[in-house]
């Protein structure tokens, strides 16, 4: 047996000043564009954005307390006529368009590229580690993108900008080449799940009824490019709230229709932050806070959620929204509207009044 090894002599050393910082959050340093922090951004459509040497465009990244560094956002604008530069990268990412129309290519090393079109509305996910650059199809208005991406985990890991950004190895399992791979065509599972690799405009997508969710709400489940990411779009009526809920960090939740707020808390917690809402913003419930969402508009609300945990690639269970429609008595992560503060419905009320909603809270059981 080996004598112990004792530890090394002489005199330490000052720890560089990179040492317990995250790969992550250096490059956002050096990409030297604005970075969005706090709980929400309130209208993704007017956030300041910079020049953006890198991708040839402007943009901005969105780091939110409730991504918790798991995922992450960012803002692409693209002026009148101009293209971003091409990329590829080791991360997921989804794309949904704010304003504008174009096109993006997309290819694998050695392939011709496939091409389609978006619009205002859009929602498309570049597949992995695949080639790609968007174009600004007007020549007289800019395009704003918002894209939902893996970034911070995967950057942390591997902690080598150069393999993230250069790696040659082509995921055929995720992008075969195929000319029809972005033509909006899928498939239908049970559970209001909607397996595709592109859509027009979530926007106008028809929704499947969740009635487990309350309020007469509904909703449908994306699937793209065979991600471990996910989306859904929910929507509820004119009058109405959901129920609360919980689940793991990173929902990334974009108001695409509709005004109100919501309601984040921790666990056994007493100070509840509030976000006020319209067409347009973006917030993040933190991991495992419960959280609730209220309609106080003349509009239904709905919103597009783009998250880590898919329904077809399970990952940590604290990730996935598993028990998001089930009773927390029952080992759910959901508070039924018999059970929640009563002061929730008495202020909800209130607002409404205040706008001159009906409120058809009636419709359901509600402890006032």
């Amino acid at each position: 047996m080996s004598e112990a090894t004792t530890p090394a002599t002489g005199k330490e050393q000052q720890r560089p000043s990179f040492w317990g910082r995250g790969a992550y959050e250096l490059f956002l340093e050096k990409e030297g564009i604005p970075v969005h922090t706090g709980v929400a951004v309130a209208d993704l459509r007017t956030a300041d954005l910079a020049k953006w040497p890198r991708l040839d465009a402007r943009g901005a990244y969105i780091r939110l307390a409730g991504a918790e560094d798991t995922d992450n956002a960012y803002l692409i604008e693209l002026d009148p006529g101009r293209s971003s530069a091409p990329e590829k990268h080791l991360f997921e990412e989804y794309f949904f368009v704010l304003n504008g129309r174009g096109t993006c290519e997309v290819w694998n090393d050695g392939e011709e590229p496939a091409s389609f079109e978006w619009q205002e509305g859009s929602l498309f996910s570049v597949p992995l580690n695949t080639t790609h650059r968007l174009h600004n199809g007007s020549g007289s208005l800019s395009a704003r993108l918002l894209a939902v991406t893996t970034m911070p985990i995967m950057m942390n890991l591997l902690h080598n900008t150069d393999f993230m950004f250069n790696c040659p190895y082509v995921f055929r399992d995720r992008y075969d080449g195929r000319k029809e791979y972005f033509d909006g065509a899928g498939t239908l599972y049970t559970g209001r799940v909607w397996e595709t690799n592109f859509v027009a405009d979530v926007r106008r997508f028809q929704l499947k009824d969740w009635l487990e969710r309350g309020a007469g709400g509904k909703n449908i489940r994306f699937e793209f490019a065979n991600n471990t990411m996910v989306s859904h779009v929910s929507e509820f009526p004119v009058g109405t709230y959901k129920k609360c809920h919980r689940h793991g960090p990173g929902y990334h939740v974009i108001l695409l229709n509709g005004s109100g707020y919501s309601y984040m808390w921790r666990e056994n917690g007493d100070e509840w932050t509030e976000v006020n809402w319209k067409t347009g913003t973006l917030f993040v419930p933190p991991g495992r806070w419960w959280h609730q969402h209220f309609n106080t508009g003349s509009d239904p609300a709905r919103y597009l959620a783009i998250r880590w945990g898919g329904n077809k690639w399970k990952l940590a269970e604290y990730l996935d929204n598993q028990g998001v429609d089930k009773d927390v008595t029952e080992g759910g992560n959901q508070i039924e509207y018999e059970d929640q503060d009563p002061q929730i419905h008495r202020t909800y009320l209130e607002r409404c009044a205040q706008n001159g909603v009906k409120v058809r809270m009636d419709e359901f059981p509600v402890r006032v």
